[in-house]
């Protein structure tokens, strides 16, 4: 059982991680593009690269914390209806009387809520321990971006995930 749920959290980080930094990636050349654009297009040079990955990196931090929430929301679809180790996650009618076979977006929704809330509180939780580790011991919160936040995220879903059949009634694990 600790395998499924190993692999099933593996695939979602992998899924989850891909979309996010590529979308983000993509947002942020495009804006950087813009802007290149927009200034009249100078000689390329080593100052002129030098200022546009600056560009790049300052949006991508921004785009970044944006593309995580919408990955996260887009990667719990596919969760579902994926035999890892000889079990599936199967998402339920409103009813709880049949499986859903072909999943979309708003069946999903209630589902999330309440993983992405465990999350919150998971996340949070260790924000204030590493808080209170960083002020016993550094003294200094200059550690913290969205690179933490991202590690936080991470492992708060290996810890939420197998809570998902206990906390949504319309969530089931099933032989397959």
């Amino acid at each position: 059982m600790s395998r499924f749920w190993f692999k099933l959290w593996l695939g979602w980080v992998v899924r989850f991680t891909t979309e996010s930094v590529l979308l983000a990636s993509i947002l942020s050349f495009i804006i950087t593009a813009f802007i290149y654009v927009a200034k009249g297009m100078i000689p390329i040079d080593k100052d002129v690269i030098k200022a546009l990955f600056d560009v790049f990196r300052f949006w991508f931090v921004i785009l970044w914390s944006l593309t995580l929430l919408i990955s996260l929301f887009r990667a719990i679809k596919h969760l579902f209806n994926h035999c890892y180790n000889g079990y599936v996650l199967k998402l339920l009618t409103c009813n709880g009387a049949e499986e859903i076979e072909t999943i979309g977006y708003g069946d999903i929704s209630k589902v999330f809520r309440k993983w992405m809330m465990a999350m919150i509180w998971s996340v949070s939780a260790l924000m204030i321990l590493s808080f209170a580790v960083s002020y016993l011991f550094i003294d200094s919160y200059h550690w913290y971006n969205i690179y933490v936040l991202y590690i936080f995220i991470v492992i708060s879903g290996g810890v939420t995930l197998p809570f998902m059949g206990s906390r949504c009634k319309r969530v089931k694990l099933s032989k397959c």
